[in-house]
């Protein structure tokens, strides 16, 4: 069989996994303050099911996957899950997006498994009471001791910042001042509406464009030519190390290079962060479909990927109230 290419000539090598809906933190941007409705255990993929629906998608020349949530550390025998993933020989890279709160007894071992090669850390606020307003929950030094513990480690390091009006856009200048001497990634995100309310927290918008003016306000930057698929626009600081980078999450202006699909925690397969979700893996593989059926299937799906967020948007039977934990953010 061939590769896994849509009908914009776009090949997908990219997956990302989510391993658990569960999460320690409770973000405004994510989620309602009481949480959300948790599947039962057993409508989650277990470690086998993922082991096996990402192999297949390797010898459909996936070779890079990222493991998220919820927060994968929240799901027990995590490392264990990383450790299998790693007799992956089709796979070049593997990389995990965490809220750092479960993380620091684990770098040991993430640095000894050669395939994991980029944590990204979620941490909206570098003061712990504004932490504690955005997550719900008091964890903050245990995350900032992860990001030391981690910007000294092997592993590429990224900080994933989501920015929000009235919460935390007078800390844009001071994150972007980490990077003048550590060797780090600060990305800057659109807030989105996958909060289990479908609409963002704040009125005012900070985009793209309202990010970039505040960082070119107080430094001078550079762009910088990144992966045609990067999600990020990425810039050099002058006098800096680090780069920076912001994330057009909901303009969406990074759609045309797309080359990423999602499996949830519960096995729905989406092309889009956008679309509700075109097919559940889970179910086909419990029903006993074979590799080579699982392959058809994907090769199937992908010619269904949109052009872009927008029409993935507009083609949802609903609109859209699901929590970024329950998606896989």
């Amino acid at each position: 069989m061939g590769k896994l290419i849509d009908n914009f000539g776009r090949q997908i090598s990219y997956v990302r996994l989510a391993v658990t809906d569960r999460c320690n933190l409770r973000c405004q941007y994510c989620m309602p303050a009481q949480g959300i409705d948790i599947v039962p255990r057993k409508e989650l993929l277990t470690y086998k099911e993922m082991y096996r629906i990402t192999r297949v998608l390797t010898e459909l020349g996936v070779n890079k996957v990222r493991l998220t949530g919820g927060e994968p550390f929240a799901r027990k025998d995590f490392m264990s899950f990383l450790e299998m993933l790693s007799y992956n020989d089709l796979l070049d890279a593997i990389n995990i997006t965490t809220n750092g709160a479960l993380v620091s007894k684990h770098i040991k071992d993430l640095e000894r498994l050669e395939k994991i090669k980029t944590i990204n850390l979620s941490i909206d606020s570098l003061h712990a009471d504004k932490f504690a307003k955005i997550t719900r929950r008091d964890v903050f030094p245990e995350v900032y001791k992860t990001f030391e513990l981690l910007e000294k480690s092997r592993l590429n390091l990224k900080l994933n910042v989501v920015i929000q009006s009235g919460f935390n856009t007078d800390e844009i200048v001071d994150f972007v001042a980490l990077t003048k001497e550590k060797n780090i990634a600060v990305r800057f995100i659109e807030e989105m509406p996958f909060n289990g309310k479908g609409q963002r927290n704040t009125q005012e918008v900070w985009n793209y464009n309202k990010i970039l003016n505040e960082i070119q306000s107080n430094y001078n930057v550079t762009q910088l030519i990144s992966e045609k698929s990067s999600t990020s626009r990425n810039f050099s600081v002058e006098g800096h190390i680090g780069t920076v980078g912001i994330i057009p999450a909901f303009t969406r202006t990074i759609c045309n290079d797309c080359n990423r699909i999602r499996v949830t925690s519960t096995g729905t397969f989406k092309n889009c962060l956008f679309d509700d979700g075109v097919f559940n893996l889970r179910d086909f593989i419990r029903n006993g479909a074979s590799n080579e059926d699982l392959k058809a299937l994907f090769l199937s799906l992908i010619k269904e990927k949109p052009e872009n967020g927008f029409v993935a948007e507009a083609n949802r039977k609903g609109d859209v109230t699901e929590s970024m934990s329950t998606i896989g953010g």
